[in-house]
């Protein structure tokens, strides 16, 4: 606050020519005890003058008038609960009467303020006027029936591509981390509908602005909520249901691999997909698919999943993210899969792959060049069906989460934390026996391009010569071929 400086005679020219214009012969000021006397004073026109000019000496300032106050209605819930942070003000705007000035304490403490469903009311005679809120007011009617007991099995399947009971497991496991506290502002989302919302966003691809209107949030906190439950999957999830096998493991996969195909020691069936993205603002030419371009006619940008699944389909081993250009091959080189088999961890486990990918000292691949003879007509047919099974996988995988179906709008940096959270869930789902229906089957495209050098270990073409001699003399190959 500013203050002001005092006013001095020199502000006030009158009060000085008063004391100039005085006759020091009719008042004295020599002795304190002695004062001039006079006897009639009421006609006396010097002491009328002296007098009016007295009263205008002594007369304040004119004041100015007060400004205008609106009255403000206090919340009495808002004030215990958040320090009297939000007031709420009446609208006097429709009724075209001017606001009244400042409401006394009195009269402020009888303003009753109801919850932000009921307007506010003025027990003394006030029109009532609706308090103005500081969140938005939506429905939640949908997530509400769907989170009831009573909703059907079925639907709710359907809806989350997994049970009740496999949702409310992963609700378990994530509630530690996914939890939030309650503040004085607001309360905060369960933990379920959290989770509901990630799962529904992967599992229909919907657009945020119309999960926001489903689950009675905003956009922006739907986006949030799809990260941070997806990277709650990836910490949380993924070191318990997506991880290389044990030896104890592989053993099983190698034995339930020999079973229905005769190639001993495969730990594993390799396929590589693309998830189409919207085109990103650098490096576009490297996420450029011209194989998908050409088949649909229409300009296409993809990121590739590379995975590894076990007879069961179950994901072992996954690489996100490399742009579309590069081929299956160079994106093998650059997995991790690739460097832990330069290490050795890999010894006598074979993984089958289609003929977009090189004959290498652990990857196994069909023969790809003219004039096969039966032998190797029917090592490919069951090369086939090994690798049927990492493709029909995928199929699934793209069945179950409609978000790898088309292109999304979410950032290119946050797509591999998105895609590793589906192929967790798709896990848990293929673990759990969650059958997908069959009108959700979807269809996909073989784009293998057999790479320039399709040999590249010496002792790799021979092992594979030997298998197939074996698959044919011992009568494990199909009929087919032949």
């Amino acid at each position: 606050m500013e203050i002001s400086s005092f006013p001095f005679l020199e502000d006030y020219p009158f009060a000085f020519s008063f004391v100039q214009d005085s006759n020091p012969s009719t008042i004295s000021f020599s002795s304190a005890k002695k004062r001039p006397r006079y006897d009639n004073i009421e006609n006396d026109s010097s002491v009328q003058e002296l007098l009016t000019k007295f009263l205008a000496f002594d007369s304040p300032p004119e004041e100015k008038p007060a400004p205008e106050v609106y009255p403000i209605q206090q919340s009495s819930i808002l004030m215990n609960e958040s320090a009297n942070y939000f007031n709420s003000y009446p609208n006097f705007t429709d009724s075209g009467n001017s606001p009244p000035n400042k409401l006394a304490r009195s009269e402020a403490d009888d303003i009753v303020t109801t919850t932000s469903d009921e307007s506010t009311s003025v027990p003394n005679g006030g029109a009532q006027a609706q308090r103005r809120l500081w969140v938005k007011t939506r429905s939640k009617a949908w997530w509400e029936q769907v989170n009831s007991p009573d909703f059907p099995e079925e639907e709710f399947k359907k809806a989350f591509r997994m049970s009740r009971a496999t949702f409310d497991m992963i609700c378990e496991e994530l509630e530690s981390v996914v939890t939030k506290k309650n503040t004085m502002l607001r309360l905060a989302i369960p933990v379920r509908q959290r989770v509901a919302v990630c799962v529904w966003r992967l599992a229909t691809g919907e657009a945020l602005r119309e999960v926001s209107k489903r689950f009675g949030l905003g956009i922006s906190t739907c986006h949030k909520l799809v990260l941070e439950v997806c990277t709650a999957i990836r910490s949380v999830l993924m070191p318990k249901f997506l991880q290389w096998p044990d030896e104890n493991r592989m053993t099983e996969i190698k034995r339930e691999f020999e079973l229905f195909s005769g190639i001993p020691n495969v730990g594993g069936s390799m396929y590589t997909s693309h998830v189409p993205i919207i085109a990103p603002k650098t490096s576009v030419a490297a996420y450029f698919n011209k194989r998908h371009t050409e088949r649909n006619q229409k300009t296409s940008y993809s990121i590739t999943v590379q995975g590894v699944v076990d007879p069961k389909g179950v994901f072992t081993d996954i690489c996100i993210g490399w742009p579309g250009s590069m081929t299956d091959d160079q994106v093998l080189e650059k997995s991790a899969l690739s460097q832990r088999a330069n290490k050795g961890v890999l010894k006598d486990v074979w993984v089958v792959g289609n003929s977009s990918y090189p004959l290498m000292d652990w990857v196994l691949v069909p023969y790809t060049h003219q004039n096969l003879t039966w032998t190797q007509h029917a090592y490919n047919e069951k090369v086939e069906e090994v690798q049927r099974v990492a493709k029909e996988s995928f199929m699934r995988l793209k069945a179950r989460w409609s978000c790898l179906q088309k292109r999304t709008e979410m950032k290119l940096q946050d797509l591999p934390v998105v895609l590793g959270a589906c192929c967790v869930l798709h896990n848990i789902c293929e673990m759990r026996n969650e059958i997908l229906s069959p009108e959700m089957r979807f269809e996909m495209f073989d784009d293998e391009m057999v790479p320039e050098n399709g040999v590249r270990s010496v002792n790799a073409m021979h092992a594979r010569d030997q298998i197939a001699h074996k698959l044919l003399h011992h009568n494990l190959a199909g009929t087919n071929s032949l």
